[in-house]
């Protein structure tokens, strides 16, 4: 009966901890973007069209919540490195280009004072292209 008691009140001990509100997750970004030609985020590929998006802080962690509108990708993805932006400077995708295909790399969001960054695949040298 005791290891009952002892257990249900670990239980409601872990859930509390997680129905306690933080001042993070009232300042999550949110915004949108579109996409004119298939993009790749890790290893999730995003077809073209409307997406919207959100930012949440989760510890010391920023996990990036994709929805995408139009029968889009919908994903969850945790960011490499999250840096601070010149205030000044405008939102934006970072697109890189590997092998014929364009990689997210940053998502600059300055009007949250965030840059989070993502991993990409290493370029491939020449040798590693002409034996393709």
């Amino acid at each position: 009966m005791r290891s009952i008691r002892t257990f249900a009140y670990a239980a409601v001990l872990a859930l509390s901890i997680f129905a306690i509100p933080t001042p993070a997750a009232a300042e999550d970004a949110r915004g949108s973007f579109t996409l004119s030609h298939e993009v790749h985020l890790r290893k999730i590929v995003l077809r073209p069209g409307d997406y919207i998006f959100t930012v949440k802080s989760m510890g010391p962690s920023e996990f990036l919540v994709l929805r995408g509108l139009n029968g889009g990708t919908d994903a969850m993805l945790l960011a490499t490195d999250v840096e601070s932006v010149k205030p000044n400077a405008a939102n934006k995708l970072v697109l890189v280009s590997r092998d014929g295909q364009s990689f997210v790399s940053a998502m600059e969001l300055p009007e949250f004072d965030m840059s989070l960054r993502f991993a990409v695949p290493p370029e491939s040298t020449p040798t590693e292209r002409a034996s393709k």
